[in-house]
């Protein structure tokens, strides 16, 4: 049976930061990557919970951006089009869901996620 860990309010919240901070990606040019990149960074050393949620959201957006970069060439065929929506759909869909589920202290395990960094 898995250990049930409680984490401090402050952990929570640094940990629901790191994913809702790629919701900079919709205002600034790659701030899908900067935003988890600053949270992360800034408090990856206090915490292991802010540690292991920073890392998520990070592979998580460095996928999206590769899948978007393959996607765009397939936009001229126009298969592309709705593929890119539908990932940016589930990116949407994640990054909330993800926020939710750090703050209540649970693993979300983000899908189509490439373990960029371990």
């Amino acid at each position: 049976m898995e250990e049930i860990k409680t984490y401090t309010q402050s952990e929570r919240d640094w940990s629901m930061f790191c994913h809702l901070s790629a919701f900079a990606g919709y205002f600034f040019p790659f701030g899908g990557i900067i935003g988890p990149l600053i949270c992360w960074i800034s408090r990856k050393d206090e915490s292991e919970w802010v540690d292991s949620n920073g890392k998520a959201s990070m592979n998580f957006q460095l996928s999206v951006l590769l899948y978007s970069i393959l996607l765009i060439p397939l936009c001229f065929i126009v298969v592309g089009v709705p593929l890119l929506l539908a990932l940016f759909l589930l990116e949407f869909i994640c990054i909330i869901l993800a926020s939710i589920k750090s703050a209540k202290g649970e693993v979300f395990r983000y899908p189509i996620s490439i373990p960029f960094i371990q």
